[in-house]
């Protein structure tokens, strides 16, 4: 991670990045903590490695988070310099770079049902149950209700359910079946995600703080 767009640009941040990528998949090690302890090619460690170049681009940049993707065939897909996308599948090239695409659009969270987490489905069902009671019908109604909405959450974040990003009229699992096409995994890294940003105070709240420092 970095602040701006402006190093992320910049020569020196992208050869860092891709030296930190090629010491964690020679380690087989996503731990991003473990990660900084890696040596790059010259001697020096990951961290090593940061903290030089904070000091020489004068912004702060972070070791946050990797996946090791394998498989019989990778798709690769960047949308700009803010989403990243990687799939594992076997079959037709051209459904491969398709769905990559389609992840990088929709953002699924599993490939199947079976593979969408437990709490996950949790939090939706508590979430509905909650909506169902406010509407004071009888226990095995708002036992469908949790169902049913249960079940519109996963047509939603399931890939193989959703409506296909380059074809409208078909799901993904149709195409995936037309072309003999399988998807084992896939990764979407997307800038920022995950991290939590401050609320930007209003100019009174910012008058107020100052006053506050003053004291």
């Amino acid at each position: 991670n970095c602040q701006t767009d402006f190093v992320a640009k910049d020569e020196n941040f992208a050869g860092f990045s891709a030296k930190v990528a090629a010491a964690a998949l020679a380690a087989n090690e996503t731990d991003a903590a473990k990660i900084a302890e890696l040596k790059l090619e010259d001697g020096s460690t990951v961290e090593e490695a940061r903290i030089a170049l904070v000091q020489k681009i004068g912004e702060n940049i972070q070791v946050r988070r990797a996946k090791i993707v394998e498989g019989e065939n990778l798709a690769v897909y960047k949308h700009g310099l803010k989403i990243g996308v990687v799939v594992s599948y076997a079959g037709d090239a051209a459904t491969g770079k398709g769905i990559a695409m389609h992840v990088a659009a929709f953002n699924p969270v599993a490939v199947t049902a079976e593979g969408v987490s437990a709490d996950l489905i949790a939090k939706e069902k508590e979430i509905a149950e909650a909506k169902a009671l406010e509407s004071g019908k009888p226990a095995n109604i708002v036992e469908k209700m949790v169902t049913g909405s249960v079940e519109k959450y996963l047509n939603e974040v399931v890939l193989e359910r959703q409506m296909y990003v380059i074809d409208n009229d078909k799901k993904v699992a149709d195409v995936l079946k037309s072309t003999g096409t399988t998807v084992a995994q896939f990764v979407r890294f997307e800038v920022g995600e995950g991290i939590e940003k401050k609320a930007e105070m209003s100019f009174a709240e910012e008058v107020a703080a100052a006053q506050a420092a003053a004291k």
